[in-house]
């Protein structure tokens, strides 16, 4: 049978996406579960999954743009068959095959279990790599399998393919260094090409967003920019003394975050029409407190909603931004945590 892979719909304002990646070729066998290919919109890049088992057909090139609904590629579930009776087949060999062997040749076979264990090892890790890791390794073009991870169960971590990568970049130095001593014993007969004065780049849908925002802002919004000091300096020192009791008791560092953010819950409170937003001719007061914190990707600009600041901790406050943080780094954000802000504040890059 025939199952087709659309797009899904990730949002009411969404209409079409890139299809940044794809994780699985064509041609391959995908199991029930496994991510697919990255989707990413002007709004959240998110991974799609195989709803079943079976051999992969991609209808659509990696970097192409497509619209919600649409057929990016077909999985036949009858082929499945055929891969799942060579993998029975064998472990139905190897009690026959125990049994017609002595104990004196069993101890051999333990060795070779243990070292072809490093392959569905590393088989299950290169399938299990988050969406930030999986994509430093396709830029990067990096083998999964060469690399040393230092995560739960033996899986790679942002920090061990960034490492890689920086190994691999220390090498190449001497490499450079060769080929230029070359060049220079060899008389130059024809001159390279010099660059490209500019080099030209399709923007992603969420950079094209941004950029329209940007635009838009100028003609609906009264763009006004202050600056203001304040002496941050009990803040720094209630910090400094209460740093390793908040840190043992809740599990989080106490960073400047969460003052920022309980600072501004308070002002909206002194000043509640700040908070307030314009719909036609009406004014809404909101009398709730969702604030947008601001977070730098590799892709782009997201603001992260910071549900009901105003009844949440400092520790609860800390943990909901480092976990949006980490979210939209490795291109985890769901459209709803993007949407229903009342006011929005910078991280400062803290």
């Amino acid at each position: 049978m025939i199952i087709e892979v659309k797009v899904p719909s990730v949002g009411e304002s969404v209409a079409s996406g890139v299809v940044s990646a794809w994780h699985k070729k064509s041609g391959e066998f995908v199991n029930e579960g496994e991510p697919l290919f990255a989707l990413e919109t002007d709004k959240v890049s998110t991974d799609i999954v195989a709803e079943k088992s079976g051999m992969l057909e991609t209808k659509v090139p990696q970097g192409q743009e497509v619209k919600i609904g649409e057929v990016v590629a077909i999985i036949d579930d009858s082929k499945q068959g055929a891969k799942q009776e060579k993998e029975e087949q064998p472990q139905k060999a190897q009690p026959e095959e125990k049994k017609k062997k002595t104990g004196s040749q069993k101890k051999p076979e333990a060795v070779p279990a243990s070292v072809d264990g490093a392959g569905p090892e590393s088989t299950i890790q290169a399938t299990t790599l988050s969406p930030g890791v999986r994509r430093i390794v396709e830029e990067e073009k990096l083998a999964p399998e060469k690399i040393t991870g230092t995560g739960q169960g033996g899986r790679l971590t942002k920090a061990d393919v960034l490492k890689a990568v920086e190994n691999r970049g220390k090498a190449e130095p001497s490499e450079v260094a060769v080929a230029k001593a070359e060049e220079k014993s060899e008389p130059r007969e024809v001159q390279p090409p010099r660059e490209a004065r500019f080099i030209r780049k399709k923007m992603s849908p969420l950079r094209r967003k941004i950029a329209q925002q940007l635009v838009m802002a100028q003609h609906t919004a009264a763009i006004l920019t202050t600056f203001n000091e304040c002496d941050m300096s009990a803040v720094q020192e209630l910090r400094r003394s209460k740093q390793d009791e908040f840190t043992k008791k809740h599990g989080i560092k106490l960073g400047l975050m969460s003052f920022f953010v309980k600072a501004a819950v308070e002002a909206l409170k002194a000043v509640p029409v700040v908070n307030g937003r314009i719909d036609g001719d009406d004014f809404i007061q909101n009398n709730f407190y969702d604030i947008g914190v601001a977070v730098g990707t590799e892709r782009g600009l997201v603001v992260p909603i910071v549900r009901d600041a105003d009844k949440k901790s400092f520790a609860d406050l800390e943990r909901d931004i480092a976990d949006f943080a980490g979210r939209a780094r490795d291109g985890k954000l769901k459209l709803e945590d993007l949407q229903g802000g009342t006011f929005t504040i910078t991280n400062g890059g803290v």
